[in-house]
């Protein structure tokens, strides 16, 4: 007999519940907030906004189906199933946080409040999960997908976001390495960091690097297979250059980097602790995962 659905609710905590790990008691952290200039209704309200969305999901998973809930510090140990429908409740970021972590299971993205955030990975309210979960389930769902990024090491380690990869030094100090965008010229390079994202990031960081430098690069959308990838302050130095800084991939294409320093790391979406450590000599190529997020806009038909 098969099993029933499950549905994994991915959630992060609130800043009032770290806040009270912090201080010990909700009073303590009245008061260390007052002490500040600002007053405990504002933190209490986003709370109670998390706690009530996370309460309507719960009460729309259909009887009989199985359920589970993976905090956003725990998704490296979380073990999800094939078959699992996935909902994230909270910000944008939340639903990148889970991508790199699935292979083809369904996500649908609930926005706690409403207007408060961009709401382009979490654009549902809670009253309409139960009909978007009938609907994944049984493969009914409108699913988009979404372009992911890879980083593949020479010994084989890999790692995937769905926004963006950083590649630079941990404490971010210069990053030394030499980088080639395709084809024969590569660059030796002292920065702050390599950074390649998807049509998604270009919402987000890529977005904010592109206008900082009034790049001319078109930005892919979220479902085109192209990267962009932008060099974060690039120094000119005897030995360094500062040519190669900002480009788009093609489906197919590579951002190779040889490290020259003694370790670098690579992260995606602000998960620092999930990341790959190439040491000096090692080649980390930048590229199009092989995966994509399967991102539930809507409960229509296929």
């Amino acid at each position: 007999m098969p099993l029933a659905p499950r549905v994994v609710v991915v959630h992060r905590r609130s800043e009032l519940d770290e806040l009270v790990d912090r201080h010990g008691t909700r009073g303590q952290v009245e008061f260390f907030l007052r002490g500040r200039g600002r007053g405990l209704g504002e933190v209490q309200a986003r709370h109670d906004a998390l706690v009530l969305a996370r309460r309507r999901v719960a009460a729309a998973v259909p009887q009989g189906w199985r359920t589970a809930s993976a905090e956003r510090a725990d998704l490296d140990r979380f073990a999800f199933e094939p078959q699992d429908v996935v909902v994230a409740v909270g910000q944008d970021g939340l639903v990148a946080n889970a991508a790199k972590y699935l292979d083809g299971q369904p996500v649908v993205g609930v926005d706690p409040e409403p207007g408060q955030h961009p709401g382009v990975l979490v654009p549902h309210p809670a009253d309409a999960v139960g009909a978007l979960l009938t609907a994944a389930a049984d493969g009914r769902a409108r699913c988009r997908p979404l372009t992911m990024v890879r980083a593949t090491a020479d010994d084989g380690q890999h790692l995937d976001a769905l926004n963006e990869l950083y590649l630079g030094h941990p404490t971010h100090q210069s990053a030394r390495y030499v980088v080639r965008a395709g084809g024969p010229v590569a660059e030796r390079q002292s920065s702050s960091g390599v950074v390649v994202g998807t049509g998604t990031g270009a919402t987000g960081w890529c977005r904010s690097l592109a206008a900082e430098r009034s790049s001319p690069l078109a930005l892919p959308r979220a479902d085109d297979p192209e990267l962009a990838w932008f060099v974060r302050e690039a120094w000119p130095s005897p030995t360094t250059r500062t040519t190669l800084t900002e480009g788009l991939l093609g489906p197919d294409d590579a951002l190779e980097v040889v490290v020259e320093s003694e370790s670098l790391v690579v992260f995606g979406d602000g998960l620092e602790a999930d990341r790959l450590v190439p040491v000096w000599g090692q080649t980390v190529r930048l590229h199009r995962s092989p995966r994509v997020l399967r991102h539930v806009v809507g409960a229509g038909g296929r």
